[in-house]
């Protein structure tokens, strides 16, 4: 095995997995390392059922859970926007807002309509277009996801762009905005390493990690099981660094296993409910997310959801339970907290970019812009995707 690399990823989790993929795709030559026999990283689905409840230090599952290998369960659940709240179109103000976001242009002063992007706040657009406080909690937390209310005294421009990723979304698959991978999210990474591999990549599992190798404060190389692999440029998840990266929070999440859908959803196999931290005196929202059989992650009949908040208190668990109370009754309940970790320098010196941890909402807006600014660092150039389509050497099937 060759010794001398461009770029070492350490850990196989999403944004790891993508930004090893378009580094190669580059023409970079790149060494993947991961401590953990799977793909994924914090982001894995579990498979068989089995292992999800060794991980959980649980005993079971029990024989009305199906065969394990049914199961394909995500640690950390989320949707993608592709790039049933839609009855909110209809109401006639927020219709006239919705246009005003599709027909904007921000290098089209005819288009603002005497709003200025940059200096309104999205509290006087609402204003402007006599917003309810329902209608703005729905605008504001179900389709541009925000996560707080700061949102409220920002630039406008912020939320008009969201508006319109959310309604083109919408529009590439009709009855959702949201992309679900069949057998769980850990799909995802693995399809990355598979493009990574295919142009050139070296992956390295179920391997430890010794040292991280300085010269004069930028890396040099990896040192791992003895072996010293030398590199230009390091990529990697806070768990391989705890030194360079500090606390910023704690998330706490509840994966459940159900045998019925949730009820008030019309009986549907997946779906999303965000419930705004202003109708519950909180901080910060609770999410849940909801997927099935029908996604080949679960057994007949069986769902699995998952509750996730940013931790407020000193009884994380407790604050969950508004969200867990709709997806009553509930089989079983696994409950984690975790850090919330983001890195402490941009790594332009070190030349070591470390990813933030994933954080509690239920779907990758904040995990893509992550993505997009750690490849501005590593790159110095913003990512773009165009251009960055391939055609399979391997297969007619792209």
């Amino acid at each position: 095995m060759e010794q001398e690399y461009d770029i070492i990823v350490l850990g196989t989790g999403l944004k790891e997995c993508i930004l090893s993929g378009l580094m190669t795709l580059s023409g970079k030559k790149v060494l993947h390392i991961d401590k953990n026999p799977y793909y994924g990283g914090e982001s894995a689905s579990i498979s068989p059922l089995e292992e999800l409840y060794k991980k959980f230090k649980t005993p079971g599952p029990p024989k009305s859970m199906g065969r394990g290998k049914e199961w394909n369960v995500d640690l950390i659940s989320k949707f993608f926007l592709s790039t049933d709240l839609m009855g909110m179109f209809d109401k006639r103000r927020f219709k006239k807002l919705l246009l005003f976001a599709l027909n904007f242009d921000i290098r089209n002063p005819r288009t603002h309509h005497d709003v200025d992007p940059h200096k309104t706040t999205t509290r006087e657009l609402f204003h402007r277009y006599d917003l309810g406080l329902d209608v703005i909690e729905f605008i504001g937390h179900a389709i541009a996801l925000h996560n707080s209310e700061s949102y409220l005294d920002r630039p406008c421009v912020e939320t008009i762009s969201r508006i319109r990723l959310y309604s083109d979304s919408l529009s590439c698959r009709n009855t959702s905005p949201y992309l679900y991978p069949l057998y769980g999210l850990g799909e995802i990474p693995q399809g990355f390493a598979r493009l990574n591999a295919e142009y050139g990549g070296t992956f390295l599992l179920n391997r430890a990690v010794d040292e991280i190798v300085m010269d004069s404060g930028k890396v040099k190389a990896v040192k791992s099981e003895g072996k010293l692999f030398h590199c230009k440029q390091l990529i990697c998840d806070p768990s391989y660094v705890p030194n360079r990266v500090r606390k910023v929070g704690r998330v706490v999440r509840a994966i459940c296993f159900l045998n019925h859908p949730v009820k008030h959803t019309h009986d549907v196999s997946s779906c999303q409910i965000i419930i705004p931290q202003t109708q519950l005196n909180r901080k910060s929202d609770i999410y849940i997310s909801v997927v099935s059989f029908a996604h080949n992650v679960a057994s007949d009949g069986m769902y699995i959801a998952t509750v996730s908040t940013t931790a407020e208190t000193t009884n994380p668990e407790k604050e969950l339970q508004p969200g867990l109370e709709l997806l009553e009754p509930i089989v079983h309940k696994f409950v984690s907290v975790s850090n919330l970790l983001v890195p402490n320098e941009d790594g332009k010196k070190s030349q070591i970019f470390v990813s933030r941890s994933y954080d509690a909402t239920n779907h990758f807006e904040t995990e893509c812009e992550d993505i997009k600014d750690m490849y501005q660092r590593l790159t110095g150039t913003e990512l773009s995707f165009a251009g960055s389509r391939h055609q399979s050497h391997n297969s007619d099937d792209d």
